[in-house]
């Protein structure tokens, strides 16, 4: 073999060797900022993955290739949720929501980053609310009680939302940052300032109590992102506490009509009058 057949070969097995050792590499490492692909998280047939308390179990059921929960025709005794069993962190979320009813208040929402509250039926975390006059809006379930973010455009918000049809929410949860769409029109833009805030979690579907409300959802897919790192979870800030029991006030219910004297008495009718004479003790 001369010089030149020689630097050939070796040239060739040199790029044989690149490409086996990209080939082994590639299988292995995952490129910093790679996504998985959206996957289903409702089959359409059963609830499979997901979990509601005991009590409440008679409230949630598959109809139709859809998850239904509430009734038309009897109201929701209180909250109650359908949740994931998985938690998760970073993600993009997308599913179709219709909301009815024909009396009370007519409300739902989108739980995430949200955990159970002990001895509860309620959640505990962010609630990307469905409902009207919540439409756009951000809640904090049992944490905060209270609106903590908003649509900058809740008219256009509003406006695209379908009263009595189909819905469709897209919800992206990356870092402290929340954001959201309905059908297609930007909603939520949240990021969270307090660093004690858990941002990982359950995805849960709220039906709300005290109406006659019928919630139903399809097409619900996820797509998981890289999570933050350092950020903060339930892990690290803790799970929240029990619910303290409602309290009955130990004072007995009072009796209608006025109450009879403590002493010895005798009720005597004199002259069509009622009249009472009372003994008292001396000793």
């Amino acid at each position: 073999m001369n010089e030149i057949q020689a630097a050939k070969s070796s040239r060739s097995v040199h790029r044989r060797s690149t490409v086996l050792i990209a080939t082994v590499v590639s299988l292995f490492v995952t490129p910093v900022g790679a996504q998985d692909k959206a996957r289903s998280l409702f089959d359409g047939k059963s609830l499979d993955g997901w979990e509601t308390l005991k009590d409440d179990a008679y409230l949630w059921k598959v109809v139709d290739g859809m998850i239904t929960a509430g009734s038309l025709t009897q109201k929701v005794p209180h909250n109650s949720f359908l949740a994931t069993k998985r938690s998760y962190h970073n993600f993009d979320l997308r599913l179709k929501i219709r909301i009815s009813g024909t009396e009370g208040f007519i409300n739902s929402g989108v739980q995430i980053r949200s955990v159970r509250l002990p001895g509860s039926h309620e959640m505990f975390g962010y609630q990307v609310d469905a409902g009207k006059g919540w439409w756009g809006k951000l809640y904090d379930e049992s944490r905060r009680r209270k609106v903590i973010g908003q649509a900058a455009n809740l008219a256009a918000v509003n406006k695209a939302v379908k009263e009595h049809g189909w819905n469709e929410f897209h919800i992206r949860a990356e870092g402290p940052r929340i954001r959201s769409w309905i059908n297609d029109v930007p909603a939520l833009d949240y990021k969270e300032t307090d660093t004690n805030i858990a941002l990982d979690g359950h995805i849960g579907i709220q039906v709300h109590g005290g109406g006659k409300t019928l919630v139903q959802v399809k097409d619900v897919t996820i797509q998981e992102l890289p999570p933050t790192p350092n950020a903060p979870t339930w892990k690290k800030v803790g799970l929240p506490k029990a619910a303290k029991p409602k309290v009955r006030s130990k004072s007995r219910p009072k009796r209608s009509g006025a109450s009879l004297p403590s002493e010895p008495a005798i009720l005597l009718t004199l002259t069509g009058q009622l009249a009472l004479f009372r003994f008292i003790s001396t000793d």
